[in-house]
């Protein structure tokens, strides 16, 4: 089965995302506390995100912080090509997995992408 692994202080939300996984056949596991290295993907990406925001803007309201954000994750998964990704955008690799593995998903991601009305 797929899994996810997150920090134990998530839990305020655990219990919708617990039934989240479950229905999608998703193992969810947790990290051990002040182990940051068994999850360093998401670290990684989580010190990627503040670099491009937090620690370069100053926002005055949080609104002003998801609208930024928003704009660095769609610029983010649809420009930047990761070596990771043998040159791939995320986009194009999601597509690039579906074409090959239709099952694995419920939706067409090609469906799902922000357009100029979003």
């Amino acid at each position: 089965a797929p899994r996810n692994r997150s920090g134990p202080t998530a839990l305020y939300s655990r219990h919708m995302f617990d039934r989240v996984c479950h229905e999608h056949g998703i193992e969810h596991r947790l990290t051990k506390p002040n182990h940051p290295w068994t999850n360093g993907q998401v670290e990684r990406m989580n010190r990627t995100i503040k670099d491009a925001t937090v620690k370069r803007y100053h926002y005055d309201t949080h609104e002003q912080l998801r609208a930024h954000l928003q704009l660095f994750v769609d610029a983010y998964n649809h420009a930047r090509r990761l070596k990771t990704l043998r040159g791939l955008t995320p986009y194009e690799h999601v597509l690039q997995v579906w074409t090959k593995e239709p099952k694995r998903f419920r939706l067409d991601p090609s469906h799902h992408i922000p357009g100029p009305y979003t």
